[in-house]
């Protein structure tokens, strides 16, 4: 009998808890022990400069919103979507697919789960309540946020009108409404660390086949665009970070997001491609 062989399996075994371990204390999962379904997992990339915006359990979800979430076949969602305190029929144009313990539903239109209020299975209700608390509350947070938190409060860039300009990192306070022109880009150039955040007063308007650009490093995950009225991005254009509404997100035909889409009222895809990051 080779004797090593004793040494070896246990200390196999013990590398294998330890490195378990490792991940999980390095965020490999944050779903705290309480799962809300199939799907539900780690929040993944999340903000990790100055200035970050915590939006706790909410970023576990591509897509959150209070009261409903809609698409018009076929979107393509990258992460989890999830409506509370509205119940399953105010997911639609999903084509919801039900699972046997009523934890979460599935679609072909999204990678991840859909959740709604009324699932009964698991812990999915007591979940998105503490996920539309965390999301109402990174809002609050990111209207408020101020200079002691890494970023620099500027007058609003060209008076709201950001088409054609290169914005550095900083929290920017827009009391006009805020928009990107036809034919023109936004460009957001910093590094991996840096972070911009957009206090919107007035809202938000995108037009068709616009762009957020992102140079130098700069990550969507580390992009807030924080607003008390309606944002709305148009057909085919392209929008970065993540959004934080008071009300709602209006998304056009094919348009495409690589962020968040979070909403107090209700978030509105029209064959549009999210991405979280």
């Amino acid at each position: 009998m080779n004797t090593s062989n004793k040494f070896v399996k246990p200390l196999l075994w013990s590398s294998t808890v330890l490195l378990a371990a490792v991940l999980s204390a390095c965020g490999g999962s944050s779903s705290g022990g309480a799962a809300a379904g199939p799907g539900l997992g780690a929040v993944g990339a999340v903000c990790s400069g100055a200035s970050c915006v915590n939006l706790g359990a909410a970023g576990k979800y591509a897509i959150l919103a209070k009261t409903n979430v809609s698409t018009v076949p076929n979107s393509v969602v990258t992460g989890n979507v999830a409506v509370s305190p509205a119940a399953r029929t105010f997911l639609t144009g999903w084509s919801l697919i039900t699972e046997p313990t009523d934890t979460s539903f599935g679609s072909a239109q999204v990678s991840g789960r859909l959740f709604a209020a009324d699932n009964v299975g698991g812990t999915t209700s007591v979940n998105l309540t503490t996920a539309v608390g965390d999301m109402g509350t990174a809002y609050t947070a990111a209207v408020g946020l101020a200079p002691a938190g890494g970023g620099l409060i500027t007058a609003c860039p060209g008076a709201g009108a950001f088409g054609g300009l290169t914005l550095a990192a900083g929290v920017y306070k827009c009391t006009p409404a805020v928009g990107i022109a036809a034919a023109t880009n936004l460009t957001l150039n910093g590094t991996a660390t840096d972070v911009w955040v957009f206090q919107m007063a007035g809202g938000y308007t995108q037009a068709a086949a616009t762009q957020v650009i992102l140079t130098g490093g700069a990550l969507p995950q580390n992009v807030f665009w924080v607003s008390a009225a309606t944002v709305t991005v148009g057909a085919t254009a392209v929008m970065q970070g993540v959004v934080l509404s008071q009300t709602n997100i209006v998304m056009g035909a094919g348009s495409t997001v690589n962020g968040r889409l979070l909403a107090q009222t209700a978030v509105t895809l029209n064959q549009t491609t999210v991405t979280q990051p």
